[in-house]
């Protein structure tokens, strides 16, 4: 059982219950659910997970009123639940289950007690702290208002910020994977050849992400995480195999340009781009140009 169904289970099992019972006028006013740090939280666990970092329950979200008035006691309550062993854990583990306010869990990810505020804050937000304050699942939310803001993250990006961040990640793929990756080959920098590849790899991640108007996960999950994406999922064996497969470079520059002529064809589907080039940075700045705030698009081509 993953720790997402068990987190569910161990509330339906022990939680909902004892709720109703020890805190029958509060019941209806907690969010519960698993969201934030953790390979469980996206649904990625495996037994190999649950060696470190691992929690064994789930979260009960409160508004800060309710938690001054029960927040003690309900902390006390969840502690004395018998939801067994949890992992070891390491120097910077979070503490991902439990009782906490709502304001303290989003603002730990966006700054604020809820959604970004502002155009500026939501392009400053690196995607992967939106990932982790949207990701898992809340079980219950009668009163709505920790839904309300997950909803919001999820998909209240201003499109001129998808837009921004879009363009800036689009030019790294051009010059990481069509420019510098030969150029370092050329030199006879095969290192440095790597590590453009790389670079590459994560702004194609990036910017598939952004084209599925979803949060890129961590490094560690970015390319797990591209199973759920309905349109360009399939790029994730491509990507992989630039990281991973044999020592061609001929051939891995095949799969660059074959990958940047997916995404090309994406932007113009969107009708973010109109042009027919095989390069992406003409493509940026196409996306760039279509920015309606004038402050935004006033931001140098690779910001975001």
């Amino acid at each position: 059982m993953r720790g997402l169904e068990e987190a569910r289970a161990l509330y339906e099992e022990y939680g909902r219950p004892l709720l109703h019972r020890d805190f029958p006028e509060l019941e209806g006013r907690i969010a519960v659910g698993l969201a934030g740090h953790g390979s469980e939280c996206y649904g990625f666990d495996d037994e190999l997970s649950r060696d470190h970092d691992f929690a064994r329950g789930f979260c009960l979200w409160l508004t800060d009123g309710d938690d001054l008035l029960y927040g003690v006691a309900l902390n006390r309550w969840y502690r004395s639940l018998p939801l067994g062993e949890s992992g070891k854990r390491s120097a910077l583990a979070e503490d991902n289950c439990g009782v906490r306010r709502t304001a303290f869990f989003y603002r730990h990810y966006t700054g604020s007690p809820g959604a970004p505020e502002s155009w500026r804050q939501w392009l400053s937000l690196p995607a992967h702290a939106l990932a982790e304050a949207t990701n898992g699942q809340v079980f219950r939310d009668d009163l709505g208002e920790f839904s309300a803001i997950r909803e919001k993250i999820l998909h209240g990006m201003p499109e001129d910020v998808r837009k921004k961040k879009l363009a800036a990640r689009l030019i790294e793929m051009a010059q990481t994977g069509q420019y510098n990756y030969a150029r370092c080959l050329k030199h006879g920098e095969a290192g440095a050849a790597a590590l453009e590849l790389a670079d590459f790899v994560r702004a194609a991640c990036g910017a598939i992400y952004l084209l599925e108007k979803r949060h890129m996960p961590y490094t560690k999950w970015m390319l797990r995480g591209m199973d759920s994406l309905p349109k360009l999922g399939h790029l994730r064996p491509a990507l992989e195999f630039l990281l991973t497969g044999e020592n061609d470079a001929a051939l891995r520059q095949g799969i660059v340009e074959d990958l940047c002529a997916t995404v090309a064809a994406e932007l113009r589907a969107q009708g973010l781009s109109d042009g027919d080039w095989d390069y992406l940075e003409p493509h940026a700045f196409a996306v760039q140009g279509r920015i309606e705030n004038p402050e935004i698009r006033a931001l140098h081509v690779m910001e975001g």
